[in-house]
């Protein structure tokens, strides 16, 4: 069952990459598509700043999940991981309720599911 939390785990911080590439270097009309924002308003210079730092934000948090799975192990792990998850989840039902709904499914139920896993196994 421990496979299963890091197979999540990973998972996560999979998705965590992807979004800070997207924030990153996505063209604008993707960008406005995923984060259904109009794209007259992701053209602008301060959007795409703001963006690309939301991007950095998520390409570091994948970072520290995965460097957490690899570096640290046990209580230490764990509690780690548990806090990074329920960040996660916090921020992804705030995003779903101040800018798109599909933020909570898309980032949150992952954590989630990976948190309660985490959880209910006693890991």
């Amino acid at each position: 069952m421990q496979l299963l939390f890091v197979i999540l785990t990973c998972l996560v911080a999979l998705e965590h990459l992807g979004i800070a590439a997207l924030e990153i270097w996505g063209r604008p009309a993707q960008q406005a598509n995923a984060f259904g924002m109009p794209l007259s308003f992701i053209q602008q210079t301060p959007a795409r700043a703001a963006l690309a730092n939301q991007g950095i934000y998520n390409g570091m948090l994948a970072v520290v999940i995965l460097g957490a799975l690899l570096l640290l192990t046990g209580t230490a792990q764990h509690i780690t991981l548990a806090l990074l998850l329920v960040f996660i989840v916090v921020v992804a039902l705030f995003g779903s309720l101040t800018v798109k709904r599909q933020i909570f499914w898309l980032q949150g139920c992952p954590a989630l599911l990976t948190l309660l896993v985490l959880l209910v196994l006693g890991l």
